[in-house]
């Protein structure tokens, strides 16, 4: 036997904390919530946009509003794609990234702050117009 077969295999990525409000025909301000892990948006993003559903297209820039994570470089390259990283600070608008892509318009997430609890996440989505349940995210 050799060393390669005792060795245990990586840990699985902790899943993606996304709920996207149902497509309809009524335009919404927010069209989901996006739950991070941690502050750290060049840790965070790659995972958010690749985890998005393919017909939102190639989002190519991220507004990020409010008080949202730290780090944001002004681009990263996430799946092979340069995404340009904007930021902007409104005090009286919530936390959201706006996600942009080229003939597929914008989608806009609330972010709900990493250290909130299940329940806190769910209020904010609710007070945003989201209709989320317990549950919705995989922890």
């Amino acid at each position: 036997m050799t060393k390669d077969r005792l060795r245990p295999p990586p840990p699985a990525p902790p899943l993606l904390r996304l709920y996207l409000a149902p497509e309809s025909t009524v335009p919404r301000r927010i069209d989901g919530a996006w739950w991070p892990r941690t502050v750290d948006l060049p840790a965070e993003l790659p995972q958010l946009l690749s985890g998005l559903p393919r017909a939102w297209g190639r989002i190519v820039s991220v507004l990020v509003n409010g008080a949202v994570g730290t780090g944001a470089p002004g681009r990263m390259l996430v799946r092979d794609q340069v995404v340009r990283l904007r930021r902007a600070t409104t005090a009286h608008a919530p936390s959201t990234v706006v996600l942009m892509a080229p003939g597929h318009g914008r989608r806009d997430l609330l972010v709900v702050p990493p250290e909130a609890t299940e329940r806190a996440a769910v209020s904010l989505m609710s007070a945003a117009g989201l209709t989320p349940e317990q549950g919705d995210f995989a922890s």
